[in-house]
C-alpha cells in the first residue's frame, strides 16, 4: 500500500479534514432528536467535546461553566493556573507581549516551580461547583500529580505529551509504566498523543479509559514544522479507530478515542467524528470564548519548552460567550460558533442518530470540497474562504 516516492521507498497517502467530505444518508433526522452523547469511565456527558489542556483556554472558572454545559475543560496541571497563586496577573503579561517577545516571555513564566497545593486547591474549587474535574499532566509526573489530584477528588486524569507510547527508552529518567498507572489509579485515565493503529492498540492493552489522538495539528502547535513529524487527523482517527474496534472485539472493553486539534469550525468536527472518533478535543475554538483566560491569545502546551519550543502564541481574538460557541447562535459565518448545533444538524443530514451510527458515514475524498462554487466568497473572503 502506498506510493513510489523514490527508488525502493514507498509512502502511504493520508488525509487531513479539508480533503474530505461526508455523504448524506439514505434519511434524515430532525436534528433536535439525535443524541450526541458519550461516555467514560461510566460517566455519561451530552456535549462530546473537550476543551484542551491549554492556558489560554481552561481555568478554574471556564471548567466550571463547561462542566454546567455538559461538557469538559481539561485543566493543565503545569501550567500558569498551578504555579501562581494569583495567575491573571502574568495572563494579562502574555496578552500585551509584543511577537517579538512572546515566546521568551512564556519560557520564563514557566520556570516558576508548580506548587503542589495550588494543584489541590484547583481541584477543589471546580468539585465546589458540582461539575467533574478534569486534569492533565506529562508522563513524567503522572504518577506525584495523579495522586494528588485524586485525593483531591478529580474524576478523571489525563496523561499528554507530543508522542506517547507504551514503551519509552530513556536512561536519564525513570519512565511512566503506563500498565501499573492505569491498574493503580482508581478514576479513569486518558493517554495521549498517538496517531497509529499499533500504538493505539498497546495504550489500550494496558488499561487506558480513553486515548487522544493527533500529532501537531493544533492552531498554536508546531509540532510538524519543527520535528517534521505527524499524520494528518481523518486517517490518524480512522485508525486508532480501527484499534479500538479490534480491542472491543478482543476483550470486551470498549475504549473511546478523542480526536484532539486540527478542527477550526463545526465542520471538521463533523468530519472527526464519521472518521471514528466518540469525542474531540478543540483548544483555539475555546480561546476566542469571553470566558477564556487568554484574552483572546492561545498558545501551545510545549510553547515554554526551554531549548525547543514546538508552538507558538497566536492572537485568535474574542468573538462571542461559551454558550455561543457550543450553542448559538452564531454570529459570525466562518462555522466557528453553534458546534454542537451544527453536529446535530450534520448527524441529522446523514441519518445518524447517535454518535456510534455517525462513526459508519460514507465519507469521499473530495479535495475541491472547500473550494467549490466559493469564488465570491474567496474574494470577499468571508464564510468558508475567510
Amino acid at each position: 500500500m502506498g506510493m513510489w516516492v523514490g527508488r525502493g521507498r514507498k509512502a502511504r497517502r493520508c488525509y487531513g479534514f479539508d480533503e474530505i467530505a461526508l455523504v448524506p444518508g439514505d434519511i434524515t433526522i430532525n436534528p433536535r432528536e439525535v443524541d450526541t452523547s458519550w461516555v467514560i469511565g461510566g460517566m455519561k456527558f451530552s456535549i462530546p467535546i473537550l476543551a484542551a489542556a491549554m492556558d489560554g483556554v481552561v481555568d478554574t472558572a471556564f471548567a466550571i461553566k463547561m462542566g454546567k454545559m455538559g461538557g469538559i475543560a481539561v485543566l493543565n496541571l503545569e501550567g500558569v493556573q498551578t504555579r501562581y497563586e494569583n495567575p491573571d496577573k502574568v495572563l494579562d503579561a502574555i496578552a500585551t507581549a509584543t511577537k517579538e517577545e512572546a515566546t521568551k516571555l512564556v519560557q520564563g513564566i514557566y520556570n516558576e516551580p508548580i506548587k503542589e497545593e495550588l494543584i489541590a486547591k484547583r481541584i477543589k474549587a471546580i468539585k465546589a461547583a458540582g461539575v467533574p474535574a478534569v486534569v492533565s499532566s506529562i508522563p513524567q509526573r503522572a504518577e506525584q500529580f495523579g495522586k494528588i489530584a485524586q485525593d483531591a477528588g478529580a474524576d478523571i486524569f489525563v496523561v499528554q505529551s507530543t508522542v506517547t507510547t507504551v514503551t519509552h527508552i530513556s536512561t536519564e529518567y525513570e519512565t511512566l509504566d503506563f500498565a501499573k498507572f492505569c491498574k493503580n489509579m482508581k478514576i479513569p485515565v486518558i493517554v495521549g498523543n498517538c496517531v497509529t493503529y499499533k500504538v493505539a492498540l498497546s495504550l489500550m492493552e494496558a488499561g487506558i479509559s480513553g486515548l487522544l489522538v493527533g500529532i501537531g495539528p493544533g492552531a498554536a502547535c508546531t509540532t510538524r514544522g519543527v520535528l517534521g513529524i505527524g499524520v494528518p487527523q481523518v486517517t490518524a482517527t480512522a485508525d486508532c479507530a480501527a484499534a479500538r474496534d479490534f480491542y472491543l472485539k478482543q476483550s470486551g472493553r470498549y475504549v473511546p478515542i478523542i480526536t484532539d486539534g486540527g478542527m477550526s469550525n463545526g465542520g471538521d468536527i463533523c468530519k472527526a467524528f464519521a472518521s471514528g472518533a466518540d469525542a474531540v478535543m478543540v483548544g483555539s475554538a475555546f480561546a476566542r470564548a469571553q470566558e477564556a483566560p487568554g484574552r483572546g491569545f492561545h498558545w501551545g502546551m510545549a510553547t515554554p519548552h526551554a531549548n525547543l519550543p514546538r508552538g507558538t502564541r497566536i492572537q485568535v481574538g474574542t468573538t462571542g460567550t461559551l454558550e455561543q460557541i457550543l450553542f448559538g447562535p452564531a454570529s459570525l459565518d466562518d462555522g466557528s460558533q453553534n458546534l454542537v448545533g451544527a453536529l446535530q444538524t450534520s448527524m441529522g443530514n446523514v441519518g445518524a442518530k447517535n454518535i456510534r451510527e455517525m462513526q459508519l458515514t460514507e465519507i469521499i475524498i473530495a479535495p475541491s470540497i472547500q473550494t467549490e462554487g466559493k469564488v465570491f466568497q474567496a474574494a470577499q473572503r468571508v464564510g468558508m474562504r475567510k
